[in-house]
């Protein structure tokens, strides 16, 4: 389960992320089961990134929370790479499917 919890983080953050993108910026919407599928997708890969490049300041917070047992940091890094994935990927997808639609 410890393996799969990031994971799960991720793919709900990026989900989350996704709808939020295409909520606000009307012209790249997917809709909303294409806004949380793209947006998935680029959490998973957001969050890897993350993990995969350093969390930045969640490491901060991962070194304040490590003594309590519980990985505070870990989370928050995976959230928020997670979102900022969902939020790129939709867009691009969404940019994408409208320079398509154009030509």
């Amino acid at each position: 389960m410890g393996a799969l919890l990031p994971l799960i983080i991720q793919l709900i953050s990026g989900a989350v992320g996704g709808n939020i993108v295409g909520g606000i910026l009307k012209n790249l919407t997917l809709g909303p089961t294409g806004n949380t599928i793209a947006g998935g997708v680029g959490g998973l890969v957001g969050g890897y990134l993350t993990q995969y490049l350093g969390a930045g300041g969640a490491q901060l917070v991962a070194n304040a929370a490590s003594s309590s047992g519980f990985d505070l940091g870990s989370i928050i890094g995976n959230v928020a790479g997670g979102g900022v994935g969902g939020l790129i990927l939709t867009a691009i997808v969404g940019a994408i499917k409208n320079a398509l639609a154009k030509s």
